[in-house]
């Protein structure tokens, strides 16, 4: 069966995108000894700042399965970049800390990254870029009515 489609596949083309985007950081995540997964966990705990996540809350942050988050904690905290706590709240969590190895990591890495950013913006310009970033806000904010509704 052939089936033609309208429009073309933004699944695909959003994943295309984001390849290009890890494509250039990737060497400097690599130098730090960091996979991409990790890097979204480290990026995530620095928009919280000192006060951690929970394991659920960072899988979510992070879009990482909580099993497979799991791994990848223990792996950090062998590494010395995070660390867990039981939360005080309910013991049956656990809270993730960036450690200050983990946040001399995401300083080493955010002026590299920042470059990058601009690089981008010069490439698109700051309207194309800010246009950019409220498309995509745009079709996040689509899925989250969506899920409010189910």
């Amino acid at each position: 069966m052939n089936t033609t489609f309208r429009h073309r596949n933004l699944p695909g083309l959003l994943l295309q995108a984001r390849e290009a985007v890890m494509a250039q950081r990737r060497p400097a995540l690599r130098a730090q000894g960091l996979s991409d997964q990790q890097w979204r966990v480290l990026r995530a705990l620095d928009r919280v700042g000192h006060e951690g996540l929970d394991t659920g809350a960072l899988a979510q942050a992070a879009f990482i399965l909580g099993p497979s988050l799991t791994g990848i904690l223990e792996r950090m905290q062998r590494d010395g970049l995070v660390t867990r706590q039981r939360s005080e709240a309910d013991a049956r969590r656990w809270v993730v800390y960036p450690t200050a190895k983990g946040q001399q990591v995401i300083a080493a890495l955010a002026e590299h990254i920042e470059a990058q950013y601009a690089q981008v913006e010069l490439a698109l310009g700051r309207e194309r870029l800010a246009a950019l970033y409220d498309t995509l806000d745009a079709l996040i904010d689509m899925n989250e009515e969506r899920d409010a509704q189910d």
